[in-house]
């Protein structure tokens, strides 16, 4: 230990001795060079913490919402749950992820009920999404298909949604059930839903006064690859846990 402190002790008195054979004007360039670098670490540690960290789960009431809230959350379905109209907003670990022993990120996820009265909630977390998981009743779809797609085409075309590019899962529930219609039809059945709302809803906002903003491609029918940010598909069942799809869609966002 001695001669460690020896060898500490002459580094420093090299140090001064060449500090003291430096022009002055040297020294104020190497302290405004340090300077800088260390005000650009701090800059860039605020952004990395300042990412947005929140997941909404949006979609029409009955959709499951609820329960894949719960599962993300506690593991459990809680015996199944009525449809709310109350927000469910927490942070935390994945329960998936609870086991493994290093540090991990927690989650911010808010669900926003389903009911078109509560849908201006949606507008106050969209600003601190990292990502929208949009929920679809594949077993009930044809009966809740045009309202579905209208309330997926308010969320893509929403300012906050398009110029932030936020991602959107499209999660297609409750596909433990023989019924229940595929990924594939509901993705292909939800475009040309949007496609006739965008025809609509253009024709209106070019004879009158909307500022929302155009989907998809003049004279294409349209795709979700038509979109700014990146939608995806994918199916699963909040009931029995099978909520993988939606896992790996919130770590590809927020990263553990």
């Amino acid at each position: 230990m001695d001669e460690w402190v020896r060898q500490a002790e002459a580094w420093v008195g090299q140090a001064e001795r060449w500090i003291r054979q430096q022009p002055p004007e040297q020294i104020y360039v190497a302290v405004a060079v340090v300077a800088v670098t260390v005000l650009l670490l701090v800059v860039v540690s605020c952004l990395k913490s300042s990412k947005p960290n929140t997941i909404v789960l949006s979609g029409l009431s009955g959709g499951g919402k609820t329960i894949l809230f719960y599962q993300l959350r506690d593991g459990s379905s809680h015996q199944g749950t009525v449809t709310s109209m109350e927000q469910n907003n927490d942070t935390f670990v994945l329960h998936s992820e609870l086991e493994r022993r290093s540090k991990i990120k927690p989650v911010h996820v808010v669900d926003v009920p389903g009911h078109a009265r509560l849908k201006p909630k949606l507008d106050e977390v969209l600003p601190q999404a990292a990502g929208i998981v949009y929920v679809v009743d594949a077993q009930d779809f044809l009966s809740t298909m045009q309202a579905a797609a209208e309330y997926l085409y308010d969320i893509l075309t929403k300012a906050t949604v398009v110029k932030k590019k936020i991602p959107v899962l499209i999660f297609c529930n409750k596909t433990d059930k023989v019924t229940a219609h595929s990924k594939e039809f509901i993705k292909k059945q939800l475009e040309k839903e949007i496609n006739k709302l965008r025809e609509s809803r253009n024709a209106i906002s070019s004879a009158d006064i909307t500022d929302e903003i155009k989907l998809g491609n003049p004279g294409e029918a349209f795709s979700f690859g038509q979109c700014q940010n990146k939608v995806t598909v994918a199916e699963g069942a909040g009931l029995t846990g099978n909520v993988s799809a939606v896992e790996q869609f919130i770590r590809e966002y927020v990263k553990a």
